[in-house]
């Protein structure tokens, strides 16, 4: 790794450097396990001292008008965020599973999870008890939420103001690690979710030392926004990218609102971000993907088939379309998908990025060669989705169960790369809900815009009132969000458990191999109103998915080639899906039959009758 600029780095020799870039402060005092010592001051902005501390050491930096704070790149704090940080030895972790290099990108099944309502206890050591369950499933990787110190006890994580220290109430940086350590025991990669495009509302002391850390005239839709073009800012996000990917071993990064980072350097943050990651884990497969609503193509390039900056960007689109068909809702975010619901579905599951990216917007050089399908992630549920609605219900209470038996099926068997939030593979009924640990002016705002965000996501329901509304800073609603493992031992617990695990092994046996060869072709077929008919085209043959979305619009058709997976609705008509392989490479696109041949095999509301 590269020398650090923020941060206390431990000198081979014995000692420690700190440094801090503080230009609005003419002097800055390191208070380290009792002593204070003047720091001096560099022509950058930059204090710097050298001293005699140890891994374990308390330190603190006080101002000349006598405020203490906390180091904003602090690898651990001793509690809260206003607190002491803590001197940590990333070399002293003993790693297991040293020789760990990942898993290639077309094997990944994602599972989001967030840290505190994961497990009971809500920490990184008690997460590493779950990991069987994942591995048993068939889960390749973990995506964690934001697990960077944020101001309180408890939250989602993206207000995170010490974006290097892991929350302490999580557990130390050692446990985070020893989770990462034991998921790669278990053949699982670790994603992390990083937000790089605001600071939290509170305990961010950079505005006080280095007003230049921030953008005088833009805004976030979350507060200031950062002023990227500065050599130490850029420094900042880098090296706290490669803490994570080099320090921690994680196995990739997803990036929060991309868009909202803007750089006008002639190298945008984002391009030396991911090029500097890339070049420091050799040998490694490292996973970049980005939140981009603005579906840049330019983030996403390949030279020769090899990925050069981001992996996969979340497709947005194809969630949004299936939620009006699921459950017709129409408010906020879906309004824009009320037109030609099924058109969007069908381009977001081929080819993703619906929404065109502009020339003005690219970051970098526009793409030289095709995007392969597992350059979008879908997913039909995830922290957003669930959590930002008014009281955080999940999509199983709010649509039928054959039509989310297909949705499923979509989801994880078309060639983009699916992503589960934790409990879909068991059923889950609990709720996820927002919380948040706030006081004063600022927990009374959080409470107030609740009503507005939830008008985002589909709104109140008619038989609820805004006094109904969780308090987000209610304990309650914190434990309310926690998941209910006693489900999964339930008799229907199990059945979904066998039926996620089955559709992953169907993944890994036909779908995994299919997006290792290149290059691959998706098709739009003609097809019915309500009908999705998609063919994937690649040397070694076609993917051909048909699925009616619709209550009432023909049956399953017959496919020629290799039966994966069939299901259509008991004794009535309405949503199924058929997905075959035909090798011998199928160019015609006929329209999609309306009858179902006696030797097709279909799975009947609740039986897996799956080929493989």
């Amino acid at each position: 790794m590269t020398q650090r600029s923020w941060g206390p780095v431990l000198e081979k020799d014995g000692g420690a450097t700190f440094r801090l870039w503080a230009p609005a402060q003419e002097s800055v005092t390191l208070l380290v396990e009792g002593r204070e010592i003047p720091m001096q001051r560099m022509d950058d902005g930059w204090h710097r001292l050298t001293t005699g501390a140890k891994a374990g050491d308390r330190y603190a930096f006080r101002l000349r008008d006598g405020t203490t704070l906390p180091d904003p790149a602090a690898h651990a704090q001793v509690d809260d965020a206003h607190g002491p940080s803590l001197v940590v030895d990333h070399d002293a972790y003993t790693w297991q599973n040293a020789e760990w290099k990942g898993r290639a990108w077309a094997e990944a099944v994602l599972y989001e999870l967030h840290i505190g309502t994961f497990t009971p206890e809500g920490t990184f050591r008690a997460a590493i008890d779950r990991l069987p369950h994942l591995r048993a499933l068939g889960i390749t990787a973990i995506e964690l939420m934001p697990v960077a110190h944020f101001a309180g006890r408890r939250g989602w994580g993206y207000d995170g103001v010490l974006l290097h220290a892991p929350h302490p109430a999580y557990g130390t940086p050692d446990d985070l690690k020893a989770l990462i350590d034991a998921a790669h025991g278990q053949g699982m990669m670790v994603l992390l979710d990083v937000v790089y495009n605001h600071f939290g509302p509170v305990g961010n002391m950079l505005p006080r030392i280095a007003p230049d850390f921030f953008h005088p005239e833009r805004h976030t839709p979350w507060g200031a926004a950062i002023a990227f073009g500065e050599p130490a800012v850029r420094r900042y996000f880098i090296e706290n990218a490669l803490q994570w990917i080099v320090d921690y071993r994680f196995d990739g990064l997803r990036l929060d609102a991309t868009e909202q980072i803007e750089d006008e350097s002639e190298t945008h943050l984002l391009i030396e971000l991911a090029e500097t990651v890339r070049a420091a884990a050799p040998g490694r497969h490292i996973h970049l993907a980005v939140e981009d609503l603005q579906s840049r193509k330019s983030l996403l390039n390949r030279d020769g088939g090899i990925v050069r900056h981001y992996t996969a960007g979340w497709n947005d689109e194809f969630h949004h379309a299936l939620h009006v068909i699921a459950t017709g809702e129409t408010g906020g975010y879906y309004e824009n998908f009320l037109d030609d619901t099924i058109g969007t579905l069908r381009e977001a599951t081929a080819k993703g990025f619906v929404r065109a990216d502009r020339g003005k917007d690219r970051v970098g050089p526009a793409p030289q060669d095709p995007l392969p399908p597992d350059v979008n992630i879908n997913f039909l549920q995830n922290h957003d989705q669930i959590g930002n609605r008014a009281f955080g219900d999940r999509l199983a209470r709010q649509t039928d169960p054959d039509l989310l038996k297909v949705m499923t099926a979509l989801l994880m068997l078309s060639p983009p790369v699916p992503l589960l939030f934790m409990g879909d593979e068991y059923g889950e009924e609990q709720p996820f809900q927002f919380f948040a640990d706030f006081e004063g002016e600022l927990a009374r705002a959080i409470k107030a815009g609740r009503e507005a965000e939830a008008e985002k996501f589909g709104g109140l329901p008619d038989d609820r009132a805004l006094s109904d509304l969780p308090d987000p800073l209610s304990d309650q609603t914190f434990e309310r969000s926690k998941l209910d493992w006693s489900r999964a031992d339930t008799p229907e617990g199990r059945q979904q458990m066998a039926f996620i695990r089955d559709l992953i092994g169907l993944r890994q046996r036909h779908i995994a191999p299919l997006l290792k060869t290149s290059p691959i072709e998706p098709h739009i077929l003609t097809a019915e109103d309500g009908i999705v008919a998609i063919d994937w085209r690649s040397p070694g043959g076609t993917l051909l998915l048909r699925a009616n979305l619709m209550e009432a619009s023909g049956a399953p058709p017959a496919l020629p080639g290799e039966a994966i997976y069939g299901f259509a609705s008991r004794g009535k008509a309405g949503p199924w899906i058929s997905i075959a392989f035909d090798r011998t490479q199928r160019i015609s696109e006929p329209k999609v039959p309306s009858a179902v041949p006696t030797e097709m095999i279909f799975e009947r509301s609740s039986c897996i009758s799956a080929t493989s």
